[in-house]
This record gives C-alpha cells, structure tokens and sequence, in this order.
C-alpha cells in the first residue's frame, strides 16, 4: 500500500519561503510521474506542479515563477520549493502520483498571512 507524508508546512508572511517534503513509501517510485496539489478552504483540490521521472517539470500559472518541484528518485522523496509566497497561497498541500493514483495523506497546512 502507497503511503505519502508530507511535511514542512507553516506559517509565513508574505514574500516568506517555505520548502515542503513529501516521503513516499510502498511503491517503486522512480518510474512515477509525481505532483503536488493544494486545497484552499471551501475550494476543490488543484494541481499545482508535476514532475516526470527524467525532471521535466509544469507549473499552474498562478506559481510558475515563484515555485520548484524536485524529486530525489533514490530517496523516494518529491519536493516543492516555494517563494515569494501570497495569501492566495494559503492551503492545505498535498503530494500524489500526476494522477492523483493513491491514498491521499495528511497534507501540510500553508499559511501565508501578515
């Protein structure tokens, strides 16, 4: 069974940065494509960026630019670096296969806010 934890969530201002880590565990990840996703309150859930196995990488527009997605394919770990962070931003982010294939987990909370 795929089980995804994702972590370093928080609080920040706004122009703040935050890099957040998803570990994935019960598959061979390497060959997957992978994607973080978020969720505002009282929205559905978005796809926010997708990378491939050999690094190719697509944003949504509202954060192409100011996030990065990265994978370390020998540590089973995907990663989303983010700046220039806006209150638009706020949500609960998530990490899953391009697909959203598996098990959602619990999420990290982002909370950009003066």
């Amino acid at each position: 069974q795929v089980q995804l934890v994702e972590s370093g969530g928080g609080l920040v201002v706004p122009g703040g940065s935050l890099r957040l880590s998803c570990t994935i565990s019960g598959i061979a990840f390497n060959f997957a494509r992978m994607a973080w996703y978020r969720q505002a309150p009282g929205k559905q859930r978005e796809l926010v960026a997708t990378i491939t196995r050999s690094f190719s990488t697509n944003y949504t527009d509202s954060v192409k630019g100011r996030f990065t997605i990265s994978r370390d394919n020998n540590k089973d770990m995907v990663y989303l670096q983010m700046n220039d962070l806006k209150p638009e931003d706020t949500a609960v982010y998530y990490c899953n296969s391009a697909q959203g294939s598996w098990s959602w987990g619990q999420g990290t909370q982002v909370t950009v806010s003066s």
